[in-house]
């Protein structure tokens, strides 16, 4: 099984140095509206992909399902890719402490932290990588809260058929509305799913309506409210998943390998992979397409751009930019193009 190849993708984003295109982002795009219709697709949205850690929010939501109470930046953190600053690392250990254990119950790898004060701390300290500085480890933690709470065995937590895993699956299925097309294993260890970006997509929809909503699942709704409230813990003080949620109120989360979905209140969604992995076009491709649809605005979405997308530096100088692909320019448009610097 693989995901779309390259002759089913389209350009997304390219890299202009000195009035040269030097790279070219493909990957594929969708854009659902809040009854769940496809007002833009680019590229192959019906192929499986790993969505990698855009699921997070929903194995948080099935650790809950088996019993977790996890509230505020607990909820938030379970939902993160996590930078390993110290209040990130205080609500891991808040979370393992609930569930009775300590860190070396993780099953994460050791990781050193993005966050250079907690690196610079361990290396002062003389310690190394650390299990719970990887950014995964508060998704990690949930999982075995929800073990200590069911009598679950927690060493083989990670096991595609123990009972937690199949509860994740599962809920992964529900939310995406469509069945898993495969399993692997995900960076962290962890089970992964693989399902098409129009599921992630759909998933995100339902998620992002689901924030501050009564009629919705209320774990959903925990889940998306607490991320909006809590957004450094998703991600990190001024990182870009944390900075669209702060000023634009959008459920926002990467994966690796250059996965971004994005979840408005009303039901707007987007989902998308780069297919060569990387990640520095995802915002700008993301919140342009959001823009496209109405579902935030252009003046909005590009204030947030102008502080997330980073110039091409030739030295100490601006000598280029990121910025959108032929494929995407057309899709919004002049006007809306122009509105969002990408004229």
């Amino acid at each position: 099984m693989q995901t779309f190849t390259s002759e089913r993708a389209v350009d997304l984003a390219v890299v202009e140095r000195s009035g040269f295109v030097e790279s070219r982002h493909r990957g594929s795009a969708v854009v659902l509206d809040p009854d769940g219709r496809t007002v833009a697709a680019l590229g192959d949205v019906e192929a499986p992909t790993f969505p990698r850690s855009t699921l997070k929010p929903f194995q948080a939501i099935a650790a809950m399902k088996a019993g977790v109470p996890l509230r505020g930046a607990q909820v938030a953190i379970a939902a993160a890719s996590h930078t390993g600053a110290a209040e990130h690392l205080a609500a891991v250990r808040s979370i393992l402490a609930a569930a009775g254990l300590d860190e070396d119950a993780l099953r994460c790898p050791p990781d050193w932290p993005e966050d250079e004060d907690t690196r610079t701390e361990l290396v002062r300290g003389g310690r190394g990588r650390q299990r719970i500085c990887m950014n995964c480890s508060g998704k990690h933690a949930a999982f075995l809260w929800a073990c200590t709470e069911n009598d679950w065995p927690t060493a083989t937590y990670l096991d595609p058929e123990h009972p937690l895993q199949r509860t994740v699956l599962e809920t992964v299925a529900e939310f995406a509305g469509e069945p898993v097309a495969h399993v692997g294993v995900d960076g962290c260890g962890a089970p992964l799913a693989a399902i098409s970006l129009t599921g992630l997509a759909r998933a995100y929809s339902t998620l992002g309506r689901a924030a501050g909503n009564l009629d919705a699942d209320a774990r959903a709704a925990t889940v998306a409210q607490c991320m909006l409230d809590y957004p450094e813990y998703v991600q990190g003080r001024g990182k870009y998943n944390t900075v669209v949620m702060e000023e634009l109120d959008v459920v926002a989360k990467l994966g690796a390998e250059g996965v971004l979905a994005l979840g408005t209140r009303d039901g707007w969604a987007v989902a998308l992979k780069v297919l060569d992995g990387g990640s520095r076009a995802n915002a700008l491709i993301g919140l342009s397409l959001l823009a496209h649809a109405g579902a935030v605005p252009d003046a909005a979405a590009a204030a947030v751009l102008d502080r997330v997308v980073r110039p091409v530096m030739g030295g100490s100088e601006p000598v280029g930019r990121l910025r959108l692909a032929e494929p995407v320019v057309e899709l919004l448009g002049p006007e809306r193009a122009a509105a969002l610097g990408q004229a």
